[in-house]
């Protein structure tokens, strides 16, 4: 019978969730869902000085706005908890203490000064010199009894190299010279991260280890701790760098001066959870058929590890704005205006005006959020302009002429009982061949008397429909007497 797969999300609770932890978070969930397996969150707190308050629950948050559903976790229990490590102290010792018991492991006395002494030395890979690796017993339990503080470490193999396989990478070798005896079990009771690690995994039942790649060199460390409890290895995959692109052009991995790096910085900027989302899974990871815009289910549907790169990728701020327009796009307009509201309280406060038309002529127009506020602030306020506004070579518009066409709009506008698109619509290109002048003859001086600008999302027609009558025909008369009518 295969084994269930399980993956794990295992972040600290250290801040806000870069997008780097949220990809890997979302390919452990492809993994596990693309496979029938269970998505296993984990917290990581045992590096107690590096916690911030309130971070526990930006994970939780995330996940939520994501759809990343986990199938066991903190918040909502399962066989293999508590899934906290703090929580889990009591699991380490033992395993720390069976490997010093079968002579796979040490206690090591040495003080912080002592370390600090060796650092920059020659004598051994990290400053180690591996000093109390074969103290002789009667010593060890001298130290012990007279409560000397002590870490535990792991026997490290000094010769040789040590080789693991990697979904993406392939066949890597590490030489084992380059391995510290590394730390299990802290000073103060609390295990170091690797060694918490795998102990969790194994008896989470993790089958895959999803990570960045600046963990590959330190792979064999975990693997040795395998092979010394004598379990089964997990599958790794360990993903590609995600880069950033400097204003100069310079890639380096990505960072805060590339622009926001963060899930809810993005989504402060207009982003949407599902938008980027869709594009951080395309950061490393290639469909079969080079389609672009996927759902989490159409994700879970087409991934698989074969398709992760080995090679990193750019954060493409622009690529991220391209997706976020498509699904902005693609909702139904009642959501995009739901969306949208907060945006438009912003330029608007409490004015009134009509939502759906607003709507209707920015959907199509913004891939972001955020801009919403700048590009309808004329609706809140008239701005400021100048009369060579209403000039206007492809329209055929001057001075003279705009008179004539605001004087006429005027007349018609003010007759219109229902103040509705259609209607102002209907009023408007009726009165074009009257005057016989093309529609945008008449609609180009409309406009800018309407919204005091020469670039507006929507025409003029929309524009007076989301006015409304009174302030439509006011604004009109204001252009009327700016051109000395």
């Amino acid at each position: 019978m295969q084994k269930k797969i399980r993956t794990r999300f295992a972040p600290s609770p250290t801040g806000f969730m870069h997008v780097g932890n949220l990809r890997t978070a979302l390919y452990e969930y492809l993994i596990a869902k693309s496979m029938h397996g269970d998505f296993i969150l984990r917290i990581e707190d045992t590096d107690q000085e590096r916690l911030v308050e309130g971070a526990t629950d930006v994970i939780y948050r995330t996940l939520r706005e994501t759809g990343l559903m986990h199938d066991e976790g903190p918040d909502i229990g399962g066989e293999f908890g508590p899934y906290v490590q703090s929580e889990r102290q009591e699991l380490y010792r033992p395993y720390a203490e069976q490997l010093v018991r079968e002579g796979k492991a040490y206690y090591c006395f040495c003080t912080k000064e002592r370390l600090d002494s060796l650092r920059g030395e020659e004598e051994g890979f990290g400053g180690y010199d591996r000093h109390c690796r074969d103290l002789p017993q009667e010593e060890v339990e001298r130290l012990l009894k007279a409560g000397t503080p002590y870490v535990i470490r792991q026997k490290m193999p000094v010769e040789g190299s040590t080789t693991f396989e990697d979904a993406v990478y392939g066949s890597i070798t590490i030489e084992n010279s380059e391995l510290e005896d590394q730390i299990l079990l802290k000073s103060d009771g609390y295990p170091t991260y690797n060694f918490a690690n795998v102990i969790d995994d194994h008896l989470m039942q993790i089958t895959h280890v999803v990570r960045g790649c600046e963990y590959l060199t330190s792979t064999p460390k975990y693997n040795l701790l395998y092979e010394a409890f004598g379990w089964e290895i997990p599958v790794y995959v360990h993903l590609p760098l995600i880069m950033g692109r400097g204003d100069d052009g310079e890639v380096s991995k990505l960072s805060k001066r590339h622009g926001s790096t963060g899930f809810d910085d993005l989504v402060n900027e207009g982003y949407l959870p599902q938008a980027i989302m869709n594009y951080i899974a395309l950061l490393g990871w290639c469909p079969k058929d080079n389609e672009e815009v996927f759902s989490l289910e159409g994700l879970v549907q087409n991934f698989s590890v074969d398709g992760i790169s080995k090679s990193p990728s750019v954060f493409d701020y622009d690529k991220l704005a391209w997706f976020n327009g498509e699904y902005l796009r693609a909702m139904p307009p009642e959501e995009f205006t739901a969306l949208a509201m907060p945006y438009y309280r912003q330029s608007l406060g409490e004015k009134t005006c009509n939502w759906t038309v607003l709507s209707t002529i920015l959907q199509p127009r913004v891939t972001q959020l955020t801009q919403i506020p700048e590009k309808i602030r004329f609706f809140a306020e008239l701005p400021e302009y100048e009369t060579d506004l209403f000039v206007n070579k492809k329209s055929k518009t001057n001075l003279e002429n705009s008179v004539t066409m605001l004087e006429h709009a005027i007349a018609a506008l003010e007759a219109i009982s229902t103040w509705d698109v259609e209607t102002i619509h209907t009023v408007l290109l009726e009165l074009a061949p009257k005057l016989e002048v093309k529609n945008g003859t008449l609609l180009w001086p409309v406009r800018i008397a309407a919204a005091g600008m020469s670039v507006t999302p929507g025409g003029a027609i929309e524009i007076l429909a989301i006015l409304g009558k009174e302030e439509s025909l006011r604004r009109l008369r204001i252009g009327l007497a700016k051109l000395g009518a």
